[in-house]
């Protein structure tokens, strides 16, 4: 059973960055791929980063390139999302997610889920 909890979400003008983090808990993190995703008021969840168990190997939503970067410690059971560039699109609540099996960028591949944090990008 992973438990995973988010913080580091804010109010940010656009171009800001915030850097995001989630903390799990349980003993099998470093067996876990670790995705990020967003919802936006109106719209539905959508995949924003992923990070494999190692770590060397990420991938991103062509939305976010360039601009997030996601990483591990797995020492400190904690993946981030560090977000650069900021723009008001950005603005939606954060989840991070767990996945036992192969990072992906569809939600159903993934087995725990935290509570999100809200970002919200001013203009």
């Amino acid at each position: 059973q992973v438990q995973l909890v988010e913080s580091g979400g804010g109010l940010v003008q656009a171009g800001g960055s915030l850097r995001l983090s989630c903390a799990a808990s349980g003993r099998t993190f470093s067996r876990h791929g670790m995705g990020w995703f967003r919802q936006a008021p109106g719209k539905e969840r959508e995949f924003v980063a992923a990070i494999r168990q190692s770590g060397s190997i990420r991938f991103y939503a062509d939305s976010v390139k360039g601009r997030f970067t996601i990483s591990r410690d797995n020492a400190k059971n904690t993946v981030y999302l560090q977000m650069n560039s900021l723009e008001p699109e950005d603005t939606a609540v954060y989840y991070c997610a767990a996945c036992a099996g192969v990072i992906s960028g569809s939600a159903d591949r993934y087995d725990y889920w935290g509570q999100g944090t809200q970002v919200t990008v001013s203009s």
